[in-house]
């Protein structure tokens, strides 16, 4: 009552005002009944009804499905906390410390005015101790400060979900900034009362920069690099936890005609994710993870620690991706993941030809096996041509085929061929250095291929390892007419070691 008698009060002083003014009463009527209505209180349902509820619980990329009780419940969590060693990229381990075993940890789904009751256990495998702290809790550290577990022992404690919304939760023991970079970190859905409006298909993608000791893709397993994280210079970007785990035969699937919902979360620990999907349209975002929805977005912002849902349907056939679109992050870090939409074509909206490897680089196959199993052989000390070849093939999809194409033949007076290239036989035989310099170094001005002069620029290949360029190179000597041969991983070592050429006006 107070609180109407306020605005009854609020609108005559307006009008007053507009009577010594001069300003039309109407007008200022509107603008006193027009402010801002209040912000929507937390809602508390009452006691849990009914036997205590199991909450059902997911690994990436999928959903728990969508909650179909009218009432609170009590509804208990059982999440265990789990260290493992796991690939980040093909033929590169790290150690991470998971919930649920998994990156990011399992999709925990509630209803608002639920009664949850939280158990945490640490794998008595596990060195270090863990607690977590969930963003949809209303309590000092969202959980944190009741949940601090040593290996081999499980806390307990209870909240009550008032406030909807998706939310993240991730650990935060000291220091904390490490437990998040080595991927614990997850999403809790808390769904209205009404549930959410239903769609096709619900999926789980959440974002994380990784920091690493060696360089991007470098074989082997990889130590966590604090001073890489302390200045936010990420080795890898990624979503789900390793580079490749929504694409290929892992990507995410549709049909046309559907509607797809995204819960995406970003872990962090630094990043903002610009997050996009290239070739869709938001039809609505909730911004941030709560309540209110915007329309038509392109890309939204994701920030360190929260989240957001968005929503589309699919019109055309294709693959579309997934990115942060601060690019080289999703082209060189890894922030891609492939959406698969199956179905008829519809030349009114999208008249096709799609050309997946423009975009997907190297993901445009179902994998990159060939170049994890080269990286083990040279390990081993077993490294044949055969593997080489192989993982170079794979490696030549991503890096060099959109300009000299998958058949070598180069683009006529603009990219010059590497079929039955006259170049590269001349340096094979005359200076191997050079030849190894130019996907290391880039090459710039002046060259004559098969007669032909080119005049274009070709950027050092900094993104690959020394393993990885060796097997470019094997692969290219070995194909379309070349003199075949190999290069050693220990060859384009020496040669990046050395100071890049000047660039040459003629070659």
């Amino acid at each position: 009552m107070s609180r109407m008698v306020s605005t009854v009060l609020a609108a005559a002083s307006m009008l007053a005002l507009a009577a010594c003014s001069g300003k039309p009463a109407a007008d200022a009527a509107l603008s006193a009944t027009a402010a801002p209505a209040p912000l929507p209180a937390t809602v508390d349902f009452g006691p849990p009804q009914g036997a205590p509820v199991h909450a059902v619980l997911t690994s990436p990329p999928n959903v728990p499905p969508p909650i179909h009780r009218n009432y609170p419940a009590k509804v208990i969590v059982e999440l265990e906390v789990i260290e493992k060693e796991m690939p980040i990229s093909e033929g590169v381990t790290y150690t991470y410390w998971t919930f649920g075993g998994t990156v990011p940890g399992s999709f925990i789904r509630v209803r608002q005015g639920d009664t949850v009751e939280f158990h945490l256990k640490n794998n008595p495998g596990n060195k270090m101790p863990h607690n977590i702290d969930l963003h949809g809790v209303t309590g000092p550290g969202g959980g944190a400060a009741s949940s601090f577990t040593a290996p081999g022992h499980e806390s307990q404690f209870t909240f009550k979900a008032l406030n909807q919304g998706v939310y993240v939760y991730h650990c935060a023991t000291a220091p904390v900034g490490m437990h998040i970079a080595n991927g614990m970190y997850g999403l809790i859905l808390v769904e209205p009362p009404e549930g959410m409006p239903k769609v096709d298909h619900e999926y789980y993608v959440m974002q994380g920069d990784f920091y690493t000791t060696g360089k991007y893709r470098e074989k082997g397993h990889q130590p966590f690099d604090m001073d890489k994280a302390i200045d936010e210079k990420p080795t890898y970007v990624l979503f789900n936890g390793h580079e490749g785990a929504l694409t290929g035969d892992k990507a995410l699937t549709a049909r046309v005609g559907e509607t797809v919902r995204l819960f995406v979360g970003n872990g962090g620990p630094n990043l903002v994710s610009s997050f996009h999907v290239i070739g869709e349209i938001f039809d609505t975002v909730r911004q941030e993870g709560g309540t209110v929805e915007q329309h038509n977005v392109q890309t939204t912002l994701i920030p360190s620690g929260g989240a957001a849902m968005v929503e589309f349907r699919t019109q055309v056939p294709g693959s579309y991706v997934l990115v942060d679109h601060s690019i080289f992050r999703a082209f060189n870090k890894g922030a891609m993941a492939i959406l698969k939409v199956s179905g008829p074509e519809d030349k009114s909206i999208y008249s096709g030809k799609e050309v997946d490897s423009v975009y997907l680089g190297d993901r445009a196959g179902p994998n990159l096996h060939a170049v994890s199993t080269a990286a083990k052989a040279n390990a081993a000390g077993t490294l044949s041509k055969d593997d080489q070849v192989a993982a170079g093939r794979q490696l030549f999809t991503g890096t060099c085929s959109v300009c000299h194409q998958a058949n070598g033949e180069g683009l006529p007076g603009v990219f010059p061929p590497l079929a039955k290239s006259s170049l590269i036989a001349q340096l094979i035989k005359e200076d191997r250095n050079r030849l190894i310099g130019i996907p290391v170094h880039g090459l710039t001005g002046k060259v004559t291929v098969n007669g032909t002069e080119y005049d274009s620029v070709m950027p050092p290949m900094t993104q690959l390892t020394d393993d990885e360029v060796a097997n470019l190179l094997t692969y290219v000597l070995n194909s379309w007419g070349n003199p075949g041969g190999q290069v050693t991983k220990d060859e384009v070592a020496k040669v990046r070691a050395q100071p890049a050429p000047a660039a040459a006006t003629e070659h």
